[in-house]
């Protein structure tokens, strides 16, 4: 059987899967189907976990949680990092995980939106304080990268660019022109440019925070949640973790192939004949949208 018979029949059997049972490809031999349970043995102290997923997608939280128990069953100790908290209110998240913030409280503080934290009580209660893990707020503020998309870099007070990581650099070309691809509208060149550089600053502000944190805990496992697209084909948020880190992270990204066709669902899976393979690892599930509020 080929491969390209092989993988029609992979997608076929995969698109009937249950919505529990959540198959994983290798990215760059798609494939190949892979356990949770043999990643979490390839997996060594001081590496970087980059999740990329659909947000608000249970089979995307389901698979994340999965991961880190199976790198704690291999005897791991696993933090956790999430893009929808701000680096600024890491005292908060402390708190709130010390118990001396209600959930209640801490969600008001920092202001939470959608999706609902019910996707993510589960990663962000998983480190175990008592025992050096942590729950990492990664993000740059959000006035910030607003102010980015509005003004650019040179228009930033003195103040605000204070808040940008030390070293900030754009992402890549090749990242920046998936980018600029999937925002057809623009209204000028310029206004693309200003939201490539919000978007590098979201990239880098989480890279620097994450490196951080490895480099103080060399014996942990850091996973990484964050939107798909910041993870795809390396050009994100994985490529500014290796500039800061000279390691390069294990990279997972999510695929729904809710309403996709065979042909849909192998362009979404195998390498790009420009950009390389999408990541390491492919989450490959098959979730309605409705479950996704």
């Amino acid at each position: 059987m080929n491969a390209i018979v092989l993988f029609g029949v992979l997608v076929m059997s995969f698109i009937t899967v249950r919505a529990q049972e959540i198959p994983i490809l290798e990215g760059a031999n798609p494939q190949n189907r892979i356990s949770v349970q043999q990643i979490a043995q390839k997996i060594r102290p001081g590496q970087i976990i980059v999740m990329g997923e659909h947000h608000g997608f249970k089979t995307a939280q389901q698979g994340q949680l999965e991961l880190m128990e199976a790198l704690r069953a291999a005897g791991h100790k696993v933090s956790s990092g999430l893009e929808f908290f701000y680096y600024p209110d890491q005292a908060l998240v402390d708190d709130y995980r010390l118990g001396a913030l209600t959930e209640a409280d801490f969600l008001q503080k920092i202001q939470w939106g959608q999706p609902s934290f019910d996707f993510y009580r589960g990663q962000a209660l998983f480190p175990r304080y008592d025992q050096g893990e942590r729950t990492l707020a990664l993000n740059a503020p959000r006035s910030l990268t607003s102010r980015v998309s509005k003004v650019g870099l040179a228009g930033l007070t003195p103040e605000e660019q204070k808040l940008l990581p030390p070293g900030f650099q754009l992402g890549r070309d090749s990242y920046k022109k998936r980018f600029l691809s999937m925002m057809p509208h623009l209204p000028t060149p310029e206004a693309g440019e200003r939201y490539f550089a919000a978007q590098s600053v979201w990239d880098d502000t989480m890279a620097w925070k994450a490196a951080e944190f490895i480099q103080e805990n060399p014996g942990q496992i850091l996973v990484i949640v964050v939107g798909d697209f910041h993870a795809q084909y390396g050009g994100g948020l994985p490529d500014r973790i290796e500039a800061r880190t000279q390691q390069k992270p294990v990279v997972f990204s999510f695929v729904n192939v809710e309403g996709l066709s065979e042909v849909d669902i192998r362009n979404e899976v195998e390498p790009s004949m420009e950009y390389g393979p999408r990541a390491d690892y492919i989450w490959f599930a098959k979730e309605s949208t409705s479950t996704s509020n």
